[in-house]
């Protein structure tokens, strides 16, 4: 992973317009999901239509070798699933990553979808992800550190129940799909490098029902839980301004 690149006031500005756009294709992609008819491959087509379509470019295909616009994840799957043909079923949880080129800067988001009705338990896994996610952003302030971050994410988490991955991480993005530093998902507060202004960083809390281990699987992509339980992920990109913490990649 590259250095940390801080962002002008411009590019931030430029980083807000390809997050609008983002938001709007997994806005669309999540109402296909509802509809239940459907599946990865498709979903994954219909991904590059819609960002085409808005002077976009998807981040994901060919980054690295990886084949398609989207990252489809579907249950135990926690992330970077390869979509295919198999169709979405009644219960299941479909986790949609995806990331924008938009005017030279890229943004990077992630949802996820229940198909159907789920089980009260998968539906408290979302909503404690979600918030995760929230409770995340709002003390990822200029001046507070990458370690407070983790931590609050980690012990909202634990307090629920569940568990956070920790094999993988959040990043910076921007420039790069891929950028410093690191944002672990677990951590101590008050640890870690100081986040500054014009920082533009990925959070992705990724929740599991059971433990925290995951797998690789043999197709160099897909990561799954260890004990098969079912995980839920969500994204937002930030930047860390003169006013505050800005989302980026909403509508």
């Amino acid at each position: 992973m590259s250095k940390t690149i801080l962002k002008t006031e411009e590019e931030m500005a430029l980083m807000a317009e390809g997050g609008k756009r983002l938001a709007s294709v997994l806005s669309s992609l999540s109402d296909i999901v509802q509809k239940k008819k459907t599946n990865g491959l498709e979903l994954a087509k219909k991904a590059e239509e819609l960002a085409l379509k808005l002077d976009g470019r998807p981040s994901f295909k060919g980054y690295q070798g990886y084949p398609a616009s989207v990252c489809v994840s579907i249950n135990d799957e926690v992330v970077h699933g390869i979509p295919n043909e198999t169709p979405f079923k009644e219960g299941d949880l479909v986790k949609l990553d995806f990331g924008l080129w938009y005017k030279g800067l890229c943004t990077d988001a992630a949802i996820t979808c229940p198909v159907g009705h789920i089980s009260p338990e998968d539906q408290r896994l979302l909503n404690v992800t979600r918030d995760a996610l929230v409770k995340g952003i709002d003390v990822s302030s200029p001046g507070n550190r990458i370690g407070d971050i983790g931590a609050t994410i980690e012990q909202y988490v634990l307090d629920a129940g569940f568990q956070v991955v920790r094999e993988l991480v959040g990043h910076g993005v921007g420039k790069e799909i891929h950028e410093g530093p690191q944002i672990p998902n677990y951590a101590r507060a008050g640890e870690g490098k100081i986040l500054e202004e014009g920082m533009t960083l990925a959070l992705e809390p990724m929740v599991n029902v059971g433990g925290w281990k995951v797998i690789f699987e043999s197709d160099g992509w897909t990561v799954r839980t260890a004990d098969g339980k079912n995980s839920a992920h969500f994204e937002h990109t930030i930047a860390l301004t003169s006013k505050g913490v800005k989302i980026l990649t909403k509508e």
